[in-house]
């Protein structure tokens, strides 16, 4: 698996994460505080898997660049992400259709599943650390 499939893969399953978590999240979330708590446990989703997108796609334009490149993109996706955050607690403070409680949970939640996906799909990739090597002792070397 080369690095662009592996952050393809990432989003596939951030896909799937979104799915599930709009679902049994915005369940409970509806359950537990009714139409309130579906809202917030939506926004939460949300907010967890966009910004876990916004940081794989852009690694998957920056793999295009030189160094410099590659690190101001990510710079600049992280930047975009800091603001958003800032922004959208902004205006969803003193809202009264947020219940506080099923927001965080459904945050942490999709925040905690994200990074257990980043993982599960790096572990999987089996990915080289180095290429193009030649070992003393491999019929190419010299």
């Amino acid at each position: 698996m080369n690095g662009k499939q592996i952050y393809f893969t990432v989003l596939k399953y951030l896909g799937i994460l979104a799915a599930a978590l709009l679902v049994v999240g915005g369940g409970l979330g509806y359950l537990f505080a009714g139409p309130d708590g579906l809202i917030s446990a939506i926004l939460g989703t949300v907010v967890a898997v966009l910004f876990s997108a916004i940081t794989v796609i852009s690694i998957i334009v920056a793999i295009r660049f030189e160094v410099a490149g590659f690190f101001a993109i990510i710079m600049g996706a992280w930047l975009v992400k800091f603001v958003l955050f800032i922004v959208a607690l902004l205006a969803l403070r003193e809202q009264e259709f947020i219940s506080p409680l099923v927001l965080f949970l459904s945050l942490v939640v999709g925040i905690t599943a994200t990074i257990a996906i980043d993982c599960l799909v790096v572990y999987r990739a089996r990915m080289p650390y180095v290429s193009d090597v030649r070992l003393p002792g491999d019929p190419e070397a010299p």
